[in-house]
């Protein structure tokens, strides 16, 4: 039985559950709003201390021999690359008279293809007008570079047609030889080799016309090339406005840290596994939420509020303590000063129908440093726990936070109620305090959550755990006055069912 329940448990449970996920994301706030207001001022900070060099730009027509309507862009690419090479930068360097290294100057400028036969070129420098000097340039290095490149290869295209073309009249003229003053009719015996030398004649005759014809368009089609590869868009210098640049530098840093932020804190919440909601908290820790309380004071128009809900609770708690002749005590989890709080608002209220000892078994200095007013409750540590006078209604204060001796919390109360920090504790954790609890036999009667997500809308109730709840103390003074009232009970979600509880169960 005990692993069906396990199975059962593991099969309801999702792996990812997304509104948990959004809850603990959005409790975490401080951290991703930080980074987005990180972000923002390191993109306005570098937008002011590190502003863009001077810059100028240009634009170049490149007319390929090559082009095709169908082009993907391949030839302008290729031009880009030989833009960035340190032949082209050693060339506009020197028409420059400048003594800096090539590689270095590659690093100063940068092409980009705009469209198949445009180019354009942006260079930084000291100043706008070094800026636009080196684009010039660049420019000019780039163009004469091209127009070079084109005519070598006009050169070396037509110097092998008209090789090939030569060759063909060196055998034209041997076939020339071997026909001689011979024809068919003058040498009917062989008639058919003239034949054939005939037509050889004709076939080298029209070859060597298309060579001479390739060569010249060849050359026809270079000074197209040359004549439409120019400078089509003078270099001039990029102006750069300051409130721009801030504006849009504050605007990526924003979205970055926000991305950043949003993306850490949804990790850390998984890896967590922190429960922030009231039903998570009340299914690992097995009692139902009694009470939830702000963490801090809040806003004016809130504090009307918190006050009505702390004088509910101490209400709530100080008529437990009144029907109920074992001690109470109040457990913190990542919240010991609301714990202090409570404990004394409830002393304070039961302080008119007689004595009230808190007893203090926090770490913290929360009550041990506290003054004692006149009238008050008084408050002795832990160890003066025995010292107490049994006419003295006694209120323990302690700890479950990682490190608490468990076996000292039963000298704090019998009883307990569990004030838990939404989101501080894991849900391993809180198995582990359930567990520790009931090892020591001491029910947790309800828990006080403090920091709830105001947007939770779970049930924070476990109906079927009344043999611990606040709500169930009346029934078990019924069955005590022989009135009683059967109801179907179960363990909590962190027990696994044993036969015997099956059995119950049945």
């Amino acid at each position: 039985m005990t692993t069906d329940t396990t199975s059962e448990s593991s099969a309801s449970t999702p792996l990812l559950d997304l509104q948990t996920l959004v809850v603990a994301v959005r409790r975490r706030r401080r951290l991703w709003c930080s980074l987005a207001l990180l972000g923002l001022l390191i993109g306005a900070a570098v937008a002011v201390l590190r502003p863009p060099p001077p810059t100028a730009v240009t634009k170049v027509l490149v007319v390929h021999a090559e082009d095709q309507a169908n082009d993907t862009g391949t030839l302008i690419r290729t031009d880009v690359e030989l833009l960035g090479t340190t032949r082209i930068a050693d060339k506009a360097l020197q028409s420059l008279k400048s003594r800096e290294k090539p590689e270095d100057f590659m690093r100063d400028y940068r092409g980009t293809g705009l469209t198949n036969n445009l180019l354009q070129i942006v260079v930084t420098g000291d100043s706008d007008a070094e800026a636009v000097a080196r684009a010039k340039a660049l420019a000019e290095a780039f163009v004469a570079d091209h127009v070079k490149r084109m005519e070598e290869t006009a050169k070396a295209e037509a110097k092998a047609l008209f090789d090939q073309r030569d060759r063909m009249r060196d055998e034209l003229t041997k076939v020339n030889e071997e026909i001689g003053d011979r024809s068919p009719e003058s040498d009917p015996q062989d008639a058919a080799s003239i034949e054939s030398l005939f037509a050889r004649r004709a076939a080298l005759n029209s070859r060597i016309a298309d060579f001479d014809q390739r060569a010249a368009e060849a050359r026809t089609g270079t000074p197209k090339v040359l004549a439409g590869t120019q400078i089509v868009d003078a270099p001039r210098a990029v102006q750069h406005s300051l409130p721009k640049a801030a504006v849009t530098n504050t605007a990526i840093g924003l979205v970055l840290g926000l991305v950043l932020g949003l993306a850490l804190a949804a990790v850390g919440a998984v890896v967590a596994d922190r429960p922030v909601l009231r039903r998570q908290i009340a299914a690992n820790l097995g009692a139902s939420v009694i009470a939830e309380l702000p963490r801090r004071s809040g806003r004016l128009w809130q504090r009307r509020r918190t006050r009505a809900a702390r004088e509910r609770l101490t209400t709530t708690l100080a008529r437990t303590v009144r029907g109920s002749a074992e001690p109470l005590s109040l457990l913190e989890l990542g919240c010991a000063r609301s714990t202090s709080v409570i404990a004394l608002n409830l002393a304070g209220a039961l302080a008119a129908e007689g004595p009230v000892v808190i007893i203090d078994g926090l770490p913290g200095p929360q009550l041990a440093k506290r003054r004692q007013k006149p009238g008050g409750p008084a408050v002795v540590s832990g160890e003066r726990a025995a010292e107490v006078s049994p006419q003295e209604r006694r209120i323990g204060v302690g700890s479950v936070a990682p490190g608490t001796a468990w076996t000292d919390l039963q000298y704090l109360g019998t009883q307990t109620v569990l004030v838990v920090r939404a989101g501080h504790g894991s849900a391993a954790w809180l198995h582990t305090v359930a567990r520790q609890l009931a090892d020591q036999r001491i029910p947790v009667i309800g828990v006080v959550l403090i920091d709830p997500d105001p947007r939770d809308r779970t049930d924070g109730t476990l109906w079927d755990g009344q043999h611990t709840a606040l709500r169930g103390q009346t029934e078990r003074l019924a069955r005590q006055n022989g009135t009683d009232r059967r109801r179907t009970e179960r363990l909590p979600v962190w027990a696994a069912k044993g036969p015997d509880n099956d059995q119950e169960a049945r």
